[in-house]
């Protein structure tokens, strides 16, 4: 009795945050009768869809026991370049690819600092981000870009009823959970991410797999920029400003620990719906901006609490 108590409250910690994203969305549909609305919930979704990608790479970092904080700068870079090279070519794919490929290029920048020279990812990423956004905003002179034609095909478009970001999104989801869940590289981040040094001692080069770490994330963050520049139908040198906020919390209170090791892509998507649920309900009813600021930062300190007290909890249970 007491074994099956103690599994069924396991199970209940461990599967959490779906629990909390379910009780989200019932106790939305009750407060507002446009919640249910497929329009909507369409909206959602499509809203949702750039900061969860951009999602996926922090979650990848933190498992790893890494960070970046050059998300949003090195985000407005990549949309702004695949811009460019849109408006010069006509090509959607070449626009696309420029766009993957700067943030991949710029991650190298903080891959190299953390994995080989040995700086401190919060470090290395900052400088990256003022670098990055000094860049964007030469090369625009600090001037949105108007007129993008058919660029607006991969933040507006659709293929069927499905929102194209939204699937783009699941891309996304796919590949971050096949690298954590399949691939030799996902249990070495895993690895270093619950110990560096015993990851090392067991033959893992933990130089090289941060380093591709940051490459992938680049990809991510880059691709995240192209469709949001699409999105909002302009090139925008300020955009992304607090991103990498907005992703660090959406891993978080997916269940990323920040202590590393611990993360799943599902539940990354489930903090990307939790968050994207709040901010449309409380939209609805009306709550003060100012409000849903306070209400959003509760919601990390709370995610951080939690967080703590199962890092807490797992170490009395190895210790007994």
């Amino acid at each position: 009795m007491k074994v099956t108590i103690e599994k069924s409250k396991n199970f209940a910690i461990k599967n959490s945050i779906y629990f909390i994203l379910g009780a989200i969305f019932i106790i939305s549909s009750l407060l507002n009768e446009n919640f249910l609305t497929v329009l909507n919930l369409r909206n959602v979704l499509r809203q949702i869809s750039v900061i969860t990608i951009l999602a996926f790479g922090e979650t990848l970092l933190i498992i790893g026991g890494m960070i970046d904080l050059s998300v949003g700068a090195v985000f407005a870079v990549a949309g702004i370049l695949s811009i460019k090279v849109f408006l010069i070519t006509d090509s959607l794919v070449l626009a696309l690819l420029t766009g993957i490929l700067a943030g991949v290029a710029l991650n190298i920048i903080s891959g190299f600092l953390v994995s080989y020279f040995k700086t401190p990812p919060f470090i290395a990423t900052l400088a990256l981000m003022t670098m990055a956004r000094g860049f964007v905003l030469l090369i625009t002179k600090g001037q949105n870009i108007y007129q993008i034609g058919r660029y607006i095909e991969f933040g507006q478009g659709s293929i069927g009823f499905i929102p194209t970001p939204v699937i783009f999104m699941f891309i996304m989801l796919a590949i971050t959970w096949y690298t954590l869940n399949h691939t030799r590289l996902g249990r070495s981040i895993y690895a270093i991410g619950g110990n560096e040094e015993a990851a090392m001692a067991s033959g893992i080069q933990v130089p090289w797999v941060k380093f591709i770490v940051y490459l992938i994330n680049g990809a991510f963050v880059g691709l995240a920029g192209v469709l949001f520049m699409s999105r909002v139908n302009a090139g925008l040198p300020n955009a992304g400003i607090g991103f990498e906020l907005d992703a660090l919390t959406v891993a978080i209170i997916g269940g990323t620990s920040f202590s590393g090791g611990i993360g799943t892509a599902a539940g990354t998507l489930a903090g990307g719906f939790i968050i994207g649920l709040l901010n449309n309900i409380m939209n609805l009813v009306g709550v003060n901006s100012y409000v849903q600021q306070i209400i959003k930062g509760a919601i990390i300190a709370l995610a951080v609490i939690f967080d703590m007290a199962a890092k807490n909890r797992r170490a009395r249970v190895q210790e007994n």
